[in-house]
């Protein structure tokens, strides 16, 4: 079997990789890295290169084939290359240079969303690529990060996704009143996720008041949503403590909300068209 075909960290392929840790090079390049074999499956649609340590791509054989079948080059590198492109302490073998595949926001809308989840001021990655993941499984339509949250392509943001970053459309950058004034235009309800909300989850469900296209929006991890935000929503819900828990976490409540309304708009009844009056 032939050795490895990178093996000098010096190598113009390695320092490019590497210097994808950094958001302004990311920016540049438009591209990005996806670590681990899940995350590199997910993303052969966007791959570029792909490379794997020989172990790797013995042990994953099915993505090998898979890449190159859809004329992806596959690289074998050494661990230590392999470890100077990862942003993990133990890396897994395998890593995918990826293309960009943000969505125009003015596509999210085109496609009449019934469900989405609007990242307002989410700064922590692996709480985006959490709440990310937590749409996909809910069913979302879409994922909106405004231009207050943290760049969908931080490796912990891609890592925390575990791969779906790669299944729903994803708008970045877009300025809160732009997102409030589109779906709002778009005959979507906004509604802020807050602790400190006046309306109460359970009360929106017995209501039957979630059964429309709904779009939840989500903010800080520490100190919520601002109140100008808060103002631009519908209605400001908060999911009710019933235990002695102090708080959810923002994951937790990004994933109890969007799957009270997922399933709403899934009972009889639920989720009219929006193009219906």
């Amino acid at each position: 079997m032939p050795g490895p075909e990178l093996t000098s960290l010096r190598s113009p392929r390695v320092v490019a990789a590497r210097r994808l840790a950094k958001r302004s090079f990311r920016g540049k390049e438009r591209r990005f890295l996806a670590e681990g074999p899940q995350a590199v499956r997910e993303a052969m649609a966007h791959l570029v290169e792909v490379y794997v340590t020989p172990e790797a791509a013995a042990r994953h054989e099915g993505i090998v084939a898979a890449a190159r079948a859809a004329g992806v080059p596959v690289l074998t590198a050494t661990d230590e290359v392999v470890a100077e492109m990862s942003d993990t302490v133990t890396p897994q073998g395998v890593i995918g240079l990826c293309r960009f595949l943000d969505t125009p926001f003015e596509e999210v809308l085109r496609a009449r969303p019934k469900l989405v989840a609007v990242l307002a001021h989410v700064r922590d990655p692996g709480n985006a690529g959490t709440v990310l993941r937590c749409a996909d499984a809910a069913g979302a339509d879409a994922v909106v990060l405004t231009d207050a949250s943290v760049d969908l392509y931080n490796p912990k943001a891609v890592r925390a996704s575990v791969g779906s970053l790669f299944h729903l459309p994803v708008a970045v950058g877009v300025p809160m009143e732009t997102v409030v004034d589109g779906l709002r235009g778009a005959g979507v309800r906004l509604l802020a996720a807050d602790g400190a909300g006046e309306r109460d989850l359970d009360a929106e469900l017995d209501e039957g008041t979630m059964g429309g296209p709904t779009a939840w929006i989500f903010g800080n991890e520490a100190w919520g949503l601002p109140e100008e935000t808060r103002a631009l929503a519908d209605e400001v819900v908060r999911v009710p403590i019933h235990g002695r828990a102090e708080s959810l976490n923002l994951a937790t409540a990004a994933a109890v909300c969007l799957y009270a309304s997922a399933r709403a708009q899934r009972a009889p009844g639920g989720c009219r068209s929006v193009t219906m009056s």
